[in-house]
């Protein structure tokens, strides 16, 4: 296992560029006072370090960039444990039907729903969670895992255009959930929707879910106001019609919404602003729920190698120093 130890570091590869913005402005002014002076031709015969200054700064971007990989630390895992851990399951089911591009919520219904499941996602480190799209349809897009980065990154992928057919069946999910596990434990499915269910199953199969021991929350993602429903075809943006001709208004169902987490034993809450308070409750309502053991491995001890690139660091900069110390004899 290879991981980098301080990975928020890498945060300072933003001061690479502005060294090389600050260089060319410097670069820039200089030439231009320079030519008060002297023309451009007699400058060049009588300079004796034309590519001084450009050395100089590039040897600071790779002695800054040293030190940047030296304070990350990237190490390897080199003894594996065996360890018994408690997590909890919990699998996000979350609606990419065309109503999801709906902009009553800013950028869009969609795009709420998924800056929420990261947030959330990263809250629960140690638990395994899985991934559910649905629409008219319902697919296992990932299983349960502890790899919280790639459920992460799965969920920020997500778009409607993944759906197979459209509409919004959230029956289906329940159903998708409930039988990718087979272990006897209590489990939570998360629900994200507008909650235009297109299919009668999605309160029986709530229903269903909490006697087999899950407990089935809500979100509702839209306002009750409504939103039209923005469709793109060729670059062009346009919007869904009924067979009347007139556009289609897509309103949040809170009602059916509710209606699923009161028979699913969990509980309702509709995603605004500020998702904060959700995640905490949510996250609050979760640790009551029982955990499992499972053993797992994990490196319990890791190599570090800061080493190789600090010391070239510290050579760089006892050139530079010398280096600059001869050129200023010259």
């Amino acid at each position: 296992m290879f991981r980098w130890e301080e990975s928020s570091g890498f945060y300072l590869l933003v001061l690479l560029p502005l060294i090389a913005i600050v260089w060319w402005w410097s670069q820039k002014d200089i030439t231009r006072l320079r030519r008060k002076f002297a023309s451009d031709s007699l400058f060049e015969r009588l300079s004796k370090n034309k590519i001084r200054h450009g050395f100089q700064t590039l040897l600071l971007g790779v002695i800054l960039l040293c030190l940047i990989f030296a304070y990350v630390n990237p190490q390897a895992g080199t003894k594996r444990a065996k360890q018994k851990v408690e997590k909890s399951d919990i699998f996000i089911a979350l609606d990419i039907s065309n109503s999801m591009n709906a902009r009553d919520l800013s950028p869009s219904r969609l795009e709420k729903a998924k800056r929420f499941v990261s947030d959330f996602i990263r809250t629960r480190y140690g638990d395994q969670v899985g991934l559910i799209y649905y629409a008219g349809s319902a697919f296992l897009q990932i299983p349960l895992t502890t790899d919280l980065a790639a459920a992460e990154m799965f969920a920020k992928s997500a778009n409607t255009n993944m759906a197979g057919t459209q509409g919004t069946n959230i029956g289906e999910a329940i159903q998708v959930a409930m039988k990718s596990v087979h272990e006897p434990h209590q489990r939570a499915l998360i629900v994200i929707s507008d909650g235009e269910d297109h299919d009668n199953s999605a309160l029986s199969m709530a229903e269903k879910a909490k006697n087999a021991g899950w407990s089935v929350f809500t979100i509702g993602v839209g306002s009750d106001s409504g939103s039209l429903i923005p469709v793109y075809e060729n670059g062009r943006e346009l919007y869904i019609y009924d067979d009347n001709g007139n556009p289609v208004k897509s309103i949040l169902n809170q009602q059916l919404l509710k209606g699923i987490a009161n028979k699913g034993g969990g509980a309702y809450y509709q995603l605004t602003d500020n998702s904060t308070f959700i995640i905490s409750d949510l996250n609050v309502r979760l640790e009551k729920l029982q955990k499992h053991a499972q053993e797992v491995q994990s490196y319990s001890e890791f190599k570090s190698y800061y080493q190789y690139f600090l010391f070239p660091a510290i050579v760089l900069m006892v050139f530079g120093f010398f280096y600059d110390f001869k050129e200023r004899q010259i």
